[in-house]
């Protein structure tokens, strides 16, 4: 019984460590940009083809507006309104996967940015679990425009290209802050499989899924956009 004791005395102060530590890292966050993320490194561990990874962090000021409107419209148009989690979007996926339709994601933009920054690729329960806690606690300290100038700055857009001032440099050869409306949809339009989708060699669905986006972009507005995020 003493060992069995000591044993569970010796997790809960295992359990307590990694949960100060989880919302210390996310508080530090809060504040200072990322050196790196655990996808980058993985990436960089794991890649075959030996390229670098690329990655500069650039601030709220220096990103074109156009950028963070276009991943909303393109991956979560309800991120400001939501606490982290579209659960409308989760049953609908949940509904479609229970009728033998092909799973699709129903990640939010802070999920997202939970995955990026402090975990590893693939769909355990055990992940997502993971995921959804620290996306909760993302949610609960820092604001929605943290989190989008986290996620524009740590989402991958191409092999070892990390960040909206990799890809600017990369594709099309300017500074984060000087990407176009257009340019800024074809980012978004690679986000789900950016590996597979090419932003130098669009295919026809990135060309109709950038098209897409840009209808969205249109209607979301750009400059009510601004005013919402900045409240």
């Amino acid at each position: 019984m003493d060992k069995f004791k000591l044993i569970l005395s010796i997790l809960f102060k295992f359990l307590i460590v990694l949960f100060v530590g989880s919302v210390m890292s996310v508080l530090l966050l809060a504040i200072l940009p990322p050196v790196t993320t655990v996808f980058m490194e993985i990436d960089d561990w794991t890649n075959e083809d030996k390229y670098e990874i690329q990655y500069k962090w650039v601030s709220w000021e220096k990103i074109s507006p156009y950028v963070p409107l276009a991943v909303i419209g393109a991956e979560d148009q309800k991120f400001l309104d939501h606490y982290g989690f579209d659960l409308e979007s989760i049953e609908e996926a949940w509904d479609e996967r229970q009728h033998g339709k092909r799973f699709r994601g129903a990640s939010t933009i802070s999920q997202q940015v939970a995955k990026n920054l402090f975990l590893w690729p693939g769909k355990s329960f055990f992940r997502k679990g993971l995921e959804a806690y620290f996306t909760l606690l993302i949610e609960l300290f820092w604001s929605k425009k943290r989190i989008l100038e986290m996620y524009v700055n740590v989402a991958q857009f191409g092999k070892g290209i990390y960040g909206v001032h990799a890809a600017g440099q990369n594709y099309f050869k300017k500074d984060a802050s000087k990407i176009t409306y257009y340019e800024a949809a074809l980012m978004g339009a690679v986000l789900p499989n950016p590996i597979r989708l090419k932003i130098n060699r669009p295919s026809k669905y990135v060309n109709e899924r950038t098209e897409w986006i840009l209808l969205q972009m249109d209607q979301l507005g750009w400059e009510s956009f601004l005013i919402k995020i900045d409240d």
